[in-house]
């Protein structure tokens, strides 16, 4: 009875023992850090997320996750409550995403800030301040997915157009036309071989037809050489052209003379013919008045010895 009674109090202080222990590793590790709590509202897929993952601000491992829960006033939207510690910058601006640790597959909070609201977001027990969940690494990467699978099907189905039994057909008439066109360009050098063997005779005609331009150019400088030459001789004080000037002055001065003195003999010559033309006149009229003078002419009215006609 005695050995009964002993192991039964060695079992109880066994028992007491390790219940003493167990507590004083749980004080000793209880988290002595005060920490504020938020949460986080999202209708995005958390795989992954558990209940005491880490919360990490930029890397920095600042809380936990205190719970993944259904949100029972709206369904279909999963609320995150996480604690942070009370020195954890939290902002208006503050942002959420799920990353992945390695190849483990389990997610933790990450925290970024993008400054736009950099006014503190204060959260408590009773009123606890939500913060945007915002898509992942992963969540991007599924949407881009989603979306060039989308693409993707469009672009196989304008190519399944574009290779429709019709467009085939075209296409290979196509590639026949540019056959035949590749066929024609090849005979191309063919036809070119004759013309090209006549090049260096036609070069060597264009050198000589440019050595006759060159002799041309030549002579026209030359010709032009002699031109300045002459034109300067003919422009010189004693040339040609002052010769001709003078002439041409001595001209103008003779015609003035024959102006003044000529003219004014010429004017007395009209007269004297016209009075020798009425002197003829008169003689063939009265040929008497070269014996007997010209008879005088009858008076006309208001004239001395005027008589009037006698009226009948």
């Amino acid at each position: 009875m005695e050995n009964k009674a002993h192991a039964l109090m060695a079992g109880i202080f066994t028992i007491f023992l390790l219940i003493a222990a167990v507590l004083i590793a749980m004080w000793f590790n209880r988290d002595r850090v005060e920490r504020v709590p938020y949460e986080i509202a999202t209708t995005l897929s958390v795989p992954g997320l558990n209940p005491q993952a880490g919360v990490r601000y930029r890397g920095l491992d600042v809380g936990r996750v205190d719970a993944v829960l259904f949100d029972p006033q709206k369904p279909g939207q999963i609320l995150i409550r996480f604690s942070v510690s009370k020195d954890t910058p939290i902002t208006q601006s503050t942002f959420a995403t799920l990353s992945y640790q390695g190849v483990t597959g389990l997610a933790y909070v990450q925290l970024d800030d993008d400054g736009s609201k950099p006014t503190l977001l204060p959260s408590t027990a009773k009123k606890v301040a939500r913060i945007e969940l915002r898509p992942g690494f992963l969540d991007t990467l599924q949407i881009r997915g989603m979306e060039i699978l989308k693409q993707t099907e469009v672009v196989i189905g304008k190519f399944n157009t574009v290779l429709s039994e019709e467009n085939q057909k075209d296409i290979l008439a196509a590639f026949k036309d540019v056959s035949n066109a590749a066929n024609k360009v090849g005979k191309i050098p063919d036809q070119l071989e004759p013309t090209l063997k006549k090049l260096p005779s036609l070069t060597l005609k264009a050198d000589n037809a440019l050595t006759s331009l060159n002799k041309l150019s030549d002579d026209a400088t030359r010709l032009t050489g002699n031109l300045n030459e002459l034109t300067t001789r003919l422009n010189a004080p004693d040339g040609p052209l002052n010769g001709f000037n003078g002439a041409v002055n001595n001209i103008g001065s003779a015609a003035s003379r024959v102006e003044y003195e000529v003219v004014p003999l010429i004017d007395e010559t009209r007269s004297t013919m016209r009075a020798l033309n009425r002197t003829l006149e008169t003689v063939n009229q009265q040929p008497q008045s070269i014996l007997f003078g010209t008879t005088p002419a009858q008076p006309g009215p208001g004239e001395a010895g005027f008589t009037a006609p006698a009226s009948k």
